[in-house]
Parts: C-alpha cells; structure tokens; sequence
C-alpha cells in the first residue's frame, strides 16, 4: 500500500497532510510513503526529515497521483487533481462535496474511491480521525490571539503605580471546539469571559473553564444528532439576536464560532448590534468563511463600523502550520489505517464511518 502526499496549491495553504514523524509510523505499520518535494516546507518539515522517516520525495505532484493507492490532503482536490489521480485507487481529504461538484465528478469518472473528512460522522470510534475538532482549535486559540493583538487595551487586570486597569471583558459565540479553546486561551490571558450556547449541555463545559454562562430560554431543542447545534425557528432566532445585542454592548472583544454542519452560518450579531457595541470593541468572526456569524463580516477582510473593528479570518489553522499539521496528520492517519487491512483498501459500507464519509466509489457520487 501506496500513501502519496502532494504540496497543497491552495492560496495561503501552509499545512501538509502528512508531517515526517506520522509518514515513519505508517512505514512501520508496512506501507510506503511518497512525498512531493516542498510539500512540508511551509510548515518547516524538510525533505530531508521525510527521508529520514523512511518517506521516499518525488518531483511533482503528477508522480504522487500516478504511484499512489491512497492519496490524502488537507485542501479539497481540484478538478485538475482528480485528473491526476490514478485510475481505482483513493483520495482522502477535507471538503463539502457540494461545494466541489466539478471535482467530485471527475473523481467518479477515475473510479477513485474518495473520503472527505469534513463528513465524519461525531460517534466516539471516530475521534482519533477528526480533522474538524483538532483543526478547530487551532482556530479558538488563534482567534484570541488576533483579538488581543487588535484591541487597544490589555487583557488581564494590572495594578500599576499608574493605577489599576482593570480586565478586558471577552464574550464567546459558539461553545463547541473552537469557542471552548478561545474561552481558554482569553482566560490564560487574563480576561473576563463569558459564553453563550443555544445547547444547554454546553454549560458545564463553560463554567469548568471558569467563564460564565449567558443563558436563554430557549423554548425548543437546539441540539441536533452529533452534538451541533441545529438551526432555530424564526421566532426563537429573533429572541436570540436581541439577547445577543444586548450582551455584545458591553464586551471588549467578540469572538464569533457558531455553525450548522452543510449550512450558512447563523447571523448572531446584526449591523445594529454592532453599532451598538463600545468604540474599541473587536469581533473576530470564525465563520467568515461560510457566511460569517457578524452581519457586516467581509471573509478575509477587517472592516470598520463606527469604531468597532470586525475581523473575518480565513483559514487560521494554516497560520500555525507545523501544530495544525501534527494534528491533522495524525488524524488522516488514523483514517487511513482504519480503511486498510493487509495491505488493501476496505470499503465496508456496514461501517459508519466509512459510510458517511465516503463521497464516490466505483464509478458512482454517493454524497452530494
């Protein structure tokens, strides 16, 4: 069995599927392993190192495709890969498939057998493979980051001969993985935090961190299967946007996290709430890339209202390469062994995981 890891072309993709140390374990399991030149530069893993795990480097990314079983990324393929991609053999990777339809085409077309991590169903089996929680808290913990670098006050309480400036007062959007490691990060630092959940079993979780939990009722079931949260009827996400407004007026820095799985991300913070907010106060908006949970939230940009600064950040996780990629490999790792047996894809779709997750086999588009 083949692994073939290509450099990711992606704009601003620094992290690669596969770090040195990951690639030597899968040697030792008795597979072999084929690497793009470059492929972990951005993420400062040398050839070199690669080589010495018992990886064998390659000049192109054509050669990758062509020599591998099972080739995995961390970017959705493009048309043009799945083109590269030889004929019955498999791709592992992170993508929404209806967001890649002329790629997922041309992977049926090959008869590759493709696995998109995105849709890895959340039972417990499955957590030593999840690339969305591991890359998510990359996220929550960058996000703080940028916040506090953004901001023009300092976060923890200090008593000074020039007096006493008292903590910076952070208010967290979304308590799942992201928003729990920015609750986290923000109190490392020093800051008065508090969350807010449309899922009640997210509290212990909150208040164990040491921050408060903001509570509404709700009046219906906000949790879907999995864990995520689902999205609220009209009436209920109007209460929702005014309980937030009111919060938000207060806080010195927003950090925005919430998501439905294959949907736009809610809008939580509306245009006027923003414009109700203190002059100095910062949003960073982690779900920028699908849609943003900020009503004036431009993905990739930072945007002024009044003198509020709203921050949309795109790919964070790619800002810390050499951990977010330590993470994500172990991960497609994880995957990879759990999908071969002596030497050999298995795709037993009795399995739930590999089910859910697998987008084309033989010829046929199986999620859309």
């Amino acid at each position: 069995m083949k692994i073939g890891v290509p450099k990711e072309t992606a704009a601003n993709e620094c992290r690669v599927a596969l770090t040195p140390d990951v690639a030597g374990r899968l040697v030792k399991a008795g597979m072999s392993v084929v690497v793009e030149r470059g492929a972990g530069e951005a993420a400062s893993f040398g050839d070199d190192a690669y080589g010495a795990a018992g990886a064998t480097p390659v000049a192109t990314a054509a050669e990758v495709f062509g020599q591998s079983d099972i080739v995995v990324k961390v970017q959705p393929p493009t048309a043009q890969e799945a083109r590269l991609c030889r004929e019955g053999s498999a791709l592992v990777a992170l993508f929404q498939p209806s967001a890649e339809r002329e790629a997922v085409s041309q992977l049926a077309a090959r008869q590759v057998t493709a696995f998109s991590l995105a849709l890895l169903p959340r039972i417990t089996r499955a957590q030593p493979m999840d690339v969305l929680s591991s890359q998510a808290t990359v996220a929550g913990y960058k996000a703080v980051l940028l916040a506090a670098t953004a901001t023009g006050r300092l976060f923890p309480m200090l008593v000074t001969a020039a007096g006493t400036l008292p903590p910076a007062r952070v208010l967290v959007l979304g308590a799942g993985v992201a928003g729990l490691q920015a609750i986290a990060t923000a109190r490392r630092l020093g800051a008065v935090v508090t969350a807010f959940d449309v899922r009640a079993a997210a509290k212990e979780q909150v208040e164990s961190l040491g921050a408060k939990f903001l509570e509404m009722q709700l009046g219906e079931q906000a949790e879907a299967a999995g864990g995520y949260a689902k999205q609220l009827s009209e009436d209920t996400h109007r209460r929702e946007l005014a309980f937030i407004a009111e919060h938000v007026r207060d806080a010195d820095v927003v950090i925005t996290t919430a998501a439905i799985p294959g949907k736009r991300a809610p809008v939580l913070i509306t245009a006027e709430a923003v414009r109700g907010m203190k002059p100095g106060a910062v949003i960073v908006d982690l779900a920028a890339e699908t849609g943003g949970n900020c009503e004036v939230t431009q993905p990739g940009a930072e945007v002024r209202q009044g003198g509020v600064l709203v921050l949309g950040p795109l790919n964070l996780p790619s800002t810390l390469p050499l951990d977010a990629s330590q993470m994500y490999a172990r991960n497609v790792s994880s995957f990879v062994l759990h999908v071969t047996r002596d030497g050999k894809l298995v795709v037993d779709f009795e399995d739930e995981i590999i089910r859910e997750t697998c987008v084309t086999h033989a010829g046929e588009v199986r999620k859309t």
